[in-house]
């Protein structure tokens, strides 16, 4: 099998969960040796050219066209104009080759012009499938402005694009509902979650202590609910001075969002996964308050290193979070995680361990890229 994998870029390049995700289906597909011609761009120091977070082996079946995002001053809307001008770039360069594939996977935005051009028979050429991470911008809204953004810039242009696929590809849950609710049709819904490497995986949980560590885990931005999360921090140590927990945060955090107490600490950007996942598992509970999601990485790794979660129900988020499995909040409202925190506190550390134990064993059974890997290749040669 020939896949033509078009992305916004692979971790670690360019930095972000949908990246990520591009870098693991990339190395996945190689390793089961499917022919891939990968389509990226460099945002990072390191050498795009030599791919080297890939082995020598997985090179063998990955073809490398890299097609730099374009750049222009900033306006309203800037960010979708340099998008289209990615995409028909991306376009003219594989137009040549697409009787080659046997299937097309674009994320994002990267498929826009190609998309159009096979709706208006201009050219013929496999299936093409899109992957928009999370349709956040069909989920909750942090203020008016992002609000706005979202309606009048980015959902009609998504929802446009998910009709004129062949195929959309869902994490599943409300993922799935949101894209039907679009207008995409069922039978062209691909469902597959997003997952870990079995090499990460935790054989076992860390027994949690009298001292609760919370966690949260990934870069600064306001659909991520900080704000919300640091105002329910401040007003639990206000009304628990002498409480026996501390929170940590793992990413790159500003200095002017950030808690200058004793029990908060910082530890800034972590490339080294052997570093930061041994840190993961130095807490008990990751934090996730985000107003909109896909399927987080941050869940699934905190889970694969044996933490139990507090998390909004957002995107396919209760795929992974549920009474079982952590404690799921219906809101992104600073009251209700500082409730939802007290009452982590007052959990028996015998439960707080079922919940990690039991968090821990979703993902064996169910959110492993070996295991994934092949269920996706499966549905694309059944599309044949």
């Amino acid at each position: 099998m020939q896949i033509a994998l078009i992305t916004d870029g692979i971790w670690p390049y360019v930095m972000g969960g949908m990246q990520k995700h591009s870098y693991y289906l990339c190395k996945y597909l190689a390793q089961n040796k499917v022919n891939i011609h990968l389509f990226h761009y460099n945002n990072s120091n390191f050498d795009i050219n030599k791919l080297e977070f890939f082995s020598d082996e997985e090179r063998k079946y990955i073809q490398s066209s890299i097609v730099d995002f374009p750049k222009s001053g900033y306006f309203p809307g800037n960010y979708l104009y340099n998008s289209y001008k990615h995409s028909r770039l991306i376009f003219e360069i594989i137009k040549p080759t697409l009787s080659n594939y046997d299937f097309i996977y674009t994320k994002g935005f990267t498929g826009w012009y190609l998309i159009n051009q096979k709706k208006i028979k201009s050219i013929s050429c496999p299936p093409i499938g899109v992957k928009f991470h999370g349709y956040e911008m069909f989920q909750p809204s942090p203020n008016f402005k992002t609000k706005l953004q979202h309606v009048f810039l980015l959902q009609g242009i998504v929802k446009s694009i998910s009709k004129n696929a062949d195929y959309v590809f869902s994490y599943g849950g409300k993922i799935s509902e949101i894209i039907k609710s679009i207008g995409v049709i069922p039978s062209k819904i691909i469902e597959l979650p997003s997952a870990v490497e079995l090499k990460i995986v935790s054989d076992n949980i860390q027994p949690t202590s009298e001292n609760i560590k919370f966690l949260f885990l990934g870069r600064y931005e306001r659909r991520k609910g900080i704000e919300e999360l640091n105002l329910a921090i401040d007003l639990f140590f206000k009304l628990n001075p002498n409480s026996n927990c501390e929170f940590n945060f793992i990413g790159p955090i500003p200095n002017n969002k950030k808690i200058n107490h004793h029990k908060v600490n910082y530890h800034g950007t972590i490339i080294d996964s052997n570093t930061l996942f041994n840190l993961i598992k130095q807490n008990d509970v990751l934090i996730c308050p985000s107003w909109s999601e896909g399927m987080p990485n941050v869940i699934l790794e905190s889970m694969a290193n044996g933490l139990t979660s507090i998390a909004t129900n957002v995107g396919s988020t209760h795929l992974l979070v549920n009474s079982k499995t952590g404690w799921l909040i219906q809101n992104v409202d600073a009251n209700e995680i500082y409730k939802t925190i007290c009452l982590v506190l007052s959990t028996s550390t015998e439960e707080i361990n079922q919940k990690k134990e039991s968090a821990l064993q979703l993902i064996k059974d169910n959110f492993v890229w070996e295991t994934l890997i092949k269920k996706l290749l499966q549905q694309l040669n059944d599309l044949k």
